[in-house]
């Protein structure tokens, strides 16, 4: 009998062990949350899938990239002259977006489309065509099964200081977490001067361009230019200024109408030398497609042709003379500026430029991980670049779309212009300048800062926890091993106790 229940407890806390161990340290489900975020800029779209744990830190999201998708086709205010399309443009992408998102959260997942500056020009030039473009786009995205939550148009400086937020929740500044096995970007993290500074932004599209940073004073001169933000358990103050019609495609379109101006009197056969372009690359633009936007119309007058002729000259000199027109420095009704009397409080820290900024320079082979390419080098590439002729620029980027690739030149000169004119970087502090396509796995853009600030009105769910408290697991397991270690003591005495010991207990 003895032998019996002895084998039948050690059993027990046998099973037991191994059932409270099991039962204890099994994987926890992962709780994850999923967004969508379109970013609707003007000359095409993008759609961003983003993930989450649903329990936050310090009451922000930890939000990371997942999925990106290209929309075909224009951006939507292209779609002004048939605006039933812009909404049907995007359904491929959200489909694409299903695949990666479970099912069973489709129809929890938020989904959010920002419209930039190519929906604020079209809401100036026509509000009733932008209105019908975001109409169609709100009937495709209700019909997603997805928990629509807004299509609107965002200001400029939400755009700016939604990519600073990006910017330094990707470099770690927030939370002083580095990207591990990007041995490039940790060299630039570990490069920033204390990564508990945050880093600027720079953000240039087609139609706008944004800067934002932290300034080193707390300065009230424009408080229209300031704003507030916290996240992860810090407050912060933040300079940002959007200039509209200073992105790269409509600065280009102000560059022509300004030289189309300047030369009305020497203009033979309605054709002009534009440096900006290669030597031999030729273009025809119609007059009334120049003018027909806010960012030009105002410089709109009668001409005795209604189409323009462009020939390439290739001068980037004369270039960066006819672009740095574009940028008025000559009243500043406050203590520093950058152009066209906005403030700009003194640049601070290190600055990351992202979107057409990255791009151009990237094609140009002028951004690199290790350490910024020096001021005077980047010029001189540039320089070049816009000297080969057409001929020769052609073929060998053959892969390239023909406009996208004329322009290249306008692009790099302009770039040099806006941040050294405009912004006032020099020689000195342009190598604080980081040019970024993507950090670790997401992209550097306005739309991760979006969702990012999102979250913080989330609300943040129970995290999965063990079926025991550790106190109890601990408790439990030391019963269960007591029990068996007595079983153990008690049936290694009985078998070794003399004989008549051993009747006695029989």
């Amino acid at each position: 009998k003895i032998l019996l229940i002895l084998g039948f407890l050690s059993t027990l806390a046998v099973i037991a062990l191994i059932a409270v161990a099991v039962t204890q340290n099994k994987p926890l489900p992962k709780n994850i949350k999923y967004g969508i975020v379109l970013d609707a800029g003007s000359s095409h779209t993008n759609l961003y899938v983003y993930e989450w744990p649903a329990e936050k830190e310090n009451d922000t999201g930890v939000v990371q990239q997942v999925e990106v998708c290209k929309v075909e086709g224009p951006g939507i205010s292209g779609y002004a002259h048939a605006t039933e399309k812009a909404g049907p443009s995007l359904a491929q992408c959200l489909r694409q977006a299903e695949e990666v998102i479970p099912s069973k959260q489709h129809q929890e997942t938020p989904v959010y489309l920002g419209a930039t500056a190519g929906m604020r020009l079209l809401s100036l030039e026509n509000r009733s065509a932008a209105e019908k473009v975001l109409s169609s786009v709100e009937k495709t995205l209700r019909s997603a099964p997805f928990n629509f939550q807004g299509a609107r148009i965002i200001s400029g400086q939400e755009e700016g200081a939604y990519g600073w937020i990006t910017i330094n929740y990707l470099l770690g500044n927030f939370k002083q977490v580095l990207y591990q096995g990007q041995s490039g970007w940790t060299k630039l993290l570990h490069s920033l001067k204390s990564i508990s500074e945050t880093s600027g932004a720079l953000d240039l599209g087609g139609a706008s361009t944004q800067i934002t940073f932290v300034p080193n004073e707390d300065s009230r001169e424009s408080p229209e230019n300031l704003l507030y933000f916290r996240l992860y358990g810090k407050d912060y103050l933040v300079y940002t200024h959007s200039f509209l019609c200073y992105g790269k495609d409509q600065a280009l379109q102000q560059k022509l109408a300004e030289d189309l101006q300047a030369s009305t009197s020497t203009l033979d056969n309605s054709s002009l030398l534009d440096p900006c372009f290669h030597q031999g690359y030729q273009r025809t633009i119609d007059i009334s497609d120049l003018f027909k936007n806010p960012c030009t119309s105002a410089k709109k007058k009668q001409f005795p042709f209604r189409q323009l002729y462009i020939q390439g000259e290739g001068d980037y000199q004369k270039c960066r003379r006819n672009i740095q027109k574009l940028f008025d420095k000559t009243h500043c009704p406050y203590s520093s500026c950058s152009f066209n009397g906005i403030y700009l409080p003194p640049l601070q820290g290190d600055f990351g430029a992202f979107s057409a900024f990255y791009f151009v320079m990237n094609f140009l082979n002028l951004t690199s991980e290790q350490s910024p390419v020096a001021l005077d080098k980047v010029t001189s590439a540039i320089e070049s670049f816009c000297a080969r002729p057409w001929h020769e620029v052609k073929p060998a980027y053959h892969q390239i779309k023909e406009k996208y690739l004329s322009e290249y030149c306008f692009s790099g000169a302009y770039i040099l212009s806006l941040l050294e004119n405009g912004y006032e970087f020099t020689e000195k502090n342009w190598q604080r300048i980081h040019f970024l396509g993507k950090i670790g796995s997401s992209d550097a853009g306005w739309t991760l800062g979006y969702m990012l600030n999102l979250t913080n009105m989330i609300p943040a769910e129970e995290p999965a926890v063990p079926p025991l408290s550790h106190g109890s697991y601990v408790g439990l397991m030391v019963l269960c091993s007591l029990v068996l270690v007595a079983v153990i003591l008690f049936a290694w005495l009985l078998f070794h106790k003399p004989k008549c010991l051993q009747k006695g207990i029989v």
